[in-house]
């Protein structure tokens, strides 16, 4: 695999006020939204900016709203989510244009986790595969007890949501896997692990609610032994051409209503996340868009959402997973109109 580095884009988390929402600010020559902060028309874009600049850390107020915000949306959404679609909250891989009912789309979660392995590198050989695996942003624990049966592996996930991590650990002890997968709320920006504890560092789309993207990677890269490997599965906006400062009015406006709805902070794009692994001089960085493999997803969601089961679920489950469910045809959009890329990367810790 070849990795593309690009022009980078300077993004700007803006305050937001009654609604929690957090939007990606557009800067010189553009219309600011109204919930920004003015900004000096003397603000000079950085083109291919360093990566401590890919976006700005958020204050601590904003910070606390957004990580309230997703633990609550992940409260309120999980359970849903596993009634209709199982323990594996994330993507399936497809074959390009497959057609595929329920049961296949289960199959095709279970084929990213193993896909993404596969990208990575990850050795089935009993003295090369991971014995150590944290799972960062691990929902209800389907890709640690997974990769817990698969090396037999000892995992460790952290969430925000308290409900997830104890439906986690309740399904680890139901499978028999409570000695083998353990979960807690932790923040993954400041994991409570020693440096140079696992030799599997996982994150699979979890990294769009990161607020601060330099400091989720320097996590990562600090609990990496050395040797280890760190996967990143992840939503990213497409890279900008060389010619361009930012993105299009209206691709930041797209995005803009999906961070509404999903509690997300400002998006980067998969070179910048490359730019931030460089600067840590990890090795063997790859990275590769897998948008044409998820293309399935959206829409069987969406469909599996339209059913008497998913309709009286959304109902029951409250206002942020609706307000999330109305949200699922933005992502389709911006799927259809390349902006949104799903991206997996991939790199070594050095020995």
């Amino acid at each position: 695999m070849t990795t593309t580095t690009t022009t980078y884009s300077y993004l700007h988390t803006c305050q937001f006020p009654t609604i929690q929402r957090l939007r990606t600010c557009q800067t010189r020559h553009r219309f600011l939204p109204s919930t920004c902060a003015p900004v000096t028309r003397k603000l000079k874009l950085v083109v291919a900016a360093t990566a401590a600049e890919t976006t700005r850390p958020m204050k601590a107020a904003e910070d606390g709203v957004l990580k309230k915000g997703i633990a609550e949306f992940y409260d309120e959404s999980s359970g849903v989510w596993e009634d209709i679609w199982g323990d594996h909250m994330h993507h399936g891989f497809y074959d390009p244009d497959s057609t595929v009912d329920v049961s296949g789309h289960l199959a095709a979660q279970i084929r990213m986790i193993d896909e993404a392995l596969r990208f990575a590198g990850i050795s089935e050989d009993p003295t090369k595969r991971p014995k150590s695996v944290v799972d960062v942003g691990c929902g209800i624990g389907g890709s640690s007890r997974y990769i817990a049966s698969k090396f037999g592996a000892k995992c460790q996930g952290i969430t925000l949501s308290p409900v997830q991590a104890q439906r986690a650990n309740a399904l680890a002890a139901a499978q028999g896997l409570s000695d083998k997968a353990s979960f807690q709320v932790a923040d993954a920006l400041e994991q409570p692990f020693p440096d140079g504890q696992f030799d599997l560092v996982w994150s699979m789309e979890s990294g769009e609610h990161m607020p601060d993207k330099a400091k989720f990677v320097n996590e990562l890269a600090r609990v990496t032994a050395p040797g280890g490997t760190i996967i990143i599965v992840t939503w990213c906006h497409r890279d900008l051409a060389p010619t361009e400062e930012s993105l299009q009015p209206w691709e930041k406006e797209l995005l803009n209503k999906i961070c509404d709805s999903f509690y997300l902070p400002a998006w980067c794009s998969t070179a910048e996340y490359v730019k931030l692994l460089q600067s840590l001089s990890l090795q063997d960085i790859k990275a590769e868009d897998w948008s044409q493999y998820v293309a399935p997803f959206w829409p069987a969601v969406i469909r599996s959402a339209l059913t008497w089961k998913g309709l009286t679920s959304l109902l029951r489950s409250g206002w942020k997973t609706i307000k999330g469910a109305l949200a699922m045809p933005l992502m389709i959009e911006g799927f259809k109109k390349d902006l949104i890329k799903f991206a997996i990367i991939t790199c070594q810790k050095p020995e």
